[in-house]
């Protein structure tokens, strides 16, 4: 029988991730009966201990915020396309050494192809956070040169910025308010809320995006998504984005592949399905 396994997801706050439903979910597929995952509260000062804490019997950690790229200087090793995003949001423990993961894009990339979006015209992305850094590379892999980015200060939008001049991106920066162009792929990657304002414009009268991917996914659906999804747009949740980073995660972690997406994806609505029902809107 195989030694006992640990994984966690880190990040803050952490009570809300689903990560721990969908890990344990594939890990119980594919048989791995002694491996555990759980989530565990931690900030950017509490990372560097906590990592070094992580003995042999360590797998994996998956990063939320605020995270992602503070753990950068903590690898050992860091995949060409972490770097190039500027953040990782998966570490596996491998030969006593520390490897940096970036499982967002390719996440992305798959979640958007799932649904029928593989070659977009055109991109527009809410926000300048990590996430969006991870938009413009999964952008790229759909044959895309450069994306609208819609931000609340530009000044802000420096990781941005780099991220896209290592990834032969072009990221025009336009205030937040702007109209979002018709027909674009909208990824919008800010919290819950902070997109409400650009769901009158998905429903109105003009035609508005092509397709959506609102990484938010609980609750669910957003106001976003109800109106593109009403204009006719094809609509990508932040559900479907997790999942498919997930199992990716999985893959990286336990050296099986492919992931049971299937299960992953059963219990992940079956439990955000047990939230909703507790605390209904």
């Amino acid at each position: 029988m195989p030694d006992p396994r640990r994984a966690a997801v880190l990040g803050s706050p952490i009570g809300h991730s689903l990560s721990p439903v969908l890990h344990t979910a594939a890990y119980a597929a594919l048989g791995l009966t002694d491996w555990a995952y759980t989530a565990i509260e931690c900030d950017e000062a509490r990372l560097p201990a906590l990592i070094a804490s992580c003995g042999r019997q360590w797998a994996g950690l998956s990063l939320t915020m605020p995270l992602k790229r503070a753990v950068l200087p903590l690898l050992d090793r860091t995949e060409p396309l972490a770097a190039e995003v500027g953040g990782a949001n998966t570490v596996v423990f491998a030969g006593g050494e520390r490897h940096g993961y970036n499982t967002d894009v390719p996440g992305m990339v798959a979640a958007l192809a799932e649904a029928g979006v593989t070659a977009p015209s055109g991109a527009t992305i809410l926000g300048a956070g990590a996430t969006a850094c991870a938009a413009l590379a999964a952008l790229r892999a759909t044959g895309l040169a450069s994306a609208v980015v819609l931000v609340r200060d530009q000044a802000r939008a420096g990781d941005l910025l780099a991220a896209a001049d290592r990834l032969g991106m072009e990221a025009d920066l336009r205030p937040f308010d702007s109209e979002v162009r018709d027909g674009d792929l909208l990824v919008s990657t800010v919290p819950a809320g902070a997109a409400d304002f650009y769901a009158e414009r998905a429903g109105g009268s003009r035609p508005g995006p092509a397709a959506v991917l609102d990484a938010v996914y609980a609750p669910w659906p957003t106001p976003l998504a109800q109106a593109a999804a009403k204009s006719g747009a094809v609509v990508v949740s932040g559900f479907d984005l997790l999942l498919h980073q997930a199992a990716r995660q999985v893959e990286l972690m336990t050296g099986l592949t492919p992931a049971p997406l299937a299960q992953m994806r059963a219990a992940g609505e079956a439990e955000l399905t047990r939230r909703a029902t507790l605390h209904p809107r």
